[in-house]
């Protein structure tokens, strides 16, 4: 386990919930990767992310899918692409990402507490 943070602190954390709008490979990072832009709504709009998660998601079954990012860390340049939230995900003991959805359709932009 993790250090244990104070609930001041979590509060910081911007948590929202988006719509996978594009994705395509990022053809210049050296482990197997994907562009994606997350539409968040009006108020945080359309966010890029470079993810490594092309063991069970591609264009075809991500596109459309709803996931929960973290809208307010730093950006950052990830193999050339200025990867702006970070989607959530568990990673299982084989490294592979399984992203963490609404199980209901939710509207984009919706804060997740």
């Amino acid at each position: 386990m993790k250090e244990k943070i104070s609930y001041e602190i979590f509060e910081k954390i911007d948590i929202r919930v988006g719509t996978v709008i594009s994705v395509k490979k990022n053809e210049k990072a050296r482990k197997s990767s994907l562009v994606i832009e997350v539409d968040f709504g009006k108020e945080i709009g359309i966010k890029q992310s470079s993810a490594q998660i092309t063991h069970y998601y591609n264009e075809e079954n991500l596109k459309g899918k709803q996931v929960i990012g973290i809208c307010n860390f730093d950006e950052k340049n990830i193999a050339g692409v200025i990867s702006q939230v970070l989607i959530l995900g568990s990673i299982d003991k084989e490294g592979k990402v399984i992203l963490v959805h609404p199980s209901q359709k939710s509207e984009n932009g919706l804060p997740v507490a």
